[in-house]
């Protein structure tokens, strides 16, 4: 268990503490979770910071990336770009090269323009690549926090538009399409959703292949593995969702035992949600009409800077958090921004809450940091500390830096 008071005294607040020990129990809980010998694919967008990457690359994940930058970040962990797979509709021919000159070989193609790109840009650079056509499903098994499939969507092709267009087309010479990516759903409501939503992308899947003639070698259910966000709580334990997923294999993919396809998940927030805890300092405590305020060192610029768009949840902290004893007070926590919206959380009940209180906000390590408004008011960005074992083995920060445009092109 880290010792949170020392970290935030020594290194101030806000502060990010990720511990390593935890990431790896839910990357073990998530093998356990899934039929032998499939493929986990860590999703960057939930976390990308270098250190958490090296730990997942050594763990045997593989890596998820949709822009430029989050290649460098699994290149900055020393991990091979043989293990990635470039996913993201909009793909520039610029970061496309990038990607190919780094060596990646897989995508995941969200429509006929993007697998044009896709092989204009392999053979600008004399290489093949290998794809995956990203398929919105025809039906909404079940409901989520946000949905990405089963309805308009600029993800992916219709499973329609694949079943009447297909025949016609011919990916570019250097593509060869090796499967299906689907991904109908984030952070799944229950077990039987996220089995629903899978069971659902392995019969489309099956029928794509046997109707149009595309190989099944590969195919990326995506994932939906939830966590909690900014609140106390744990990861669900998905007991059924294995035998579950092997009915629905050996219903509509029954040749699977010879070892095709291979299956492939991702995950970003059920394996590093819990490994993170979000330090923030209370300076002030006041009262407006009745109604109490605690005055953070941070707020939205660190910390839920999506919950504007009303995707996620504002913060919890239990009555322990604030390391202190004393009377239950219930305030706003709100941070030091120049805006009404710098709100993480209503009504809060904590004890004994006095200025240098330091809060503890857990399950902050997926969509925290680089999910917040990061430039508004350019304001210090918070650190970010490694911890395993429960000592700290390394810290850093971001920082936002201009540059010229003559700098850029260099």
């Amino acid at each position: 268990m880290p010792d949170f008071d020392a970290i935030a005294e020594r290194y101030g607040t806000p502060v990010y503490v990720y511990d390593l020990d935890r990431l790896e129990q839910a990357h073990d809980d998530l093998v356990r979770t899934l039929p032998m010998g499939s493929l986990i694919y860590y999703s960057l967008k939930a976390n990308p910071h270098p250190a958490l990457v090296r730990r997942l690359g050594g763990l045997g994940a593989r890596l998820e990336v949709s822009s430029a930058g989050e290649l460098a970040a699994v290149l900055a962990a020393g991990q091979s770009s043989r293990n990635v797979l470039y996913t993201g509709p909009g793909k520039t021919p610029a970061e496309l090269g990038g990607a190919l000159a780094a060596g990646v070989r897989l995508f995941s193609a969200e429509s006929f323009a993007d697998i044009r790109r896709i092989g204009a840009a392999a053979d600008r650079h004399s290489v093949r690549v290998d794809c995956l056509l990203r398929v919105n499903a025809p039906d909404a098994a079940g409901g989520s926090g946000l949905r990405m499939t089963g309805t308009s969507s600029q993800f992916g092709f219709d499973y329609e538009q694949l079943m009447a267009e297909w025949a016609a087309f011919r990916p570019p010479a250097p593509v060869s399409v090796r499967g299906f990516h689907f991904f109908p759903l984030t952070n799944a409501r229950d077990e039987a959703t996220l089995l629903d939503e899978m069971t659902q992308s392995i019969r489309c899947a099956a029928q794509l292949s046997q109707r149009l003639g595309i190989p099944l070698e590969l195919l990326d259910l995506g994932g939906g593995f939830a966590a909690p966000y900014a609140v106390p709580g744990s990861r669900p334990q998905y007991t059924s969702l294995r035998a579950g997923l092997q009915e629905a294999l050996d219903t509509w993919l029954p040749e699977r035992d010879k070892g095709r396809p291979l299956l492939a998940f991702e995950s970003g927030r059920y394996l590093v949600a819990e490994c993170g805890t979000f330090l923030v300092s209370v300076m002030e405590v006041k009262e407006s009409r009745g109604r109490a305020f605690a005055v953070l060192d941070a707020g939205i610029n660190a910390l839920g800077g999506l919950s504007a768009t009303g995707r996620l949840l504002p913060v919890s902290v239990g009555p322990e958090d604030t390391g202190r004893q004393g009377p239950t007070c219930t305030a706003d926590l709100v941070g030091p921004l120049c805006t009404p919206l710098d709100r993480l959380g209503r009504q809060v009940r904590l004890n004994g809450l006095t200025p240098g209180d330091v809060l503890r906000v857990p399950n902050t390590g997926a969509y925290g940091l680089t999910a917040s408004l990061l430039g508004f008011l350019s304001r210090p960005v918070a650190a970010e500390v490694i911890v395993s074992s429960g000592h700290v083995q390394e810290t850093s920060r971001l920082a936002l830096v201009r540059t010229t445009e003559g700098e850029m092109r260099q």
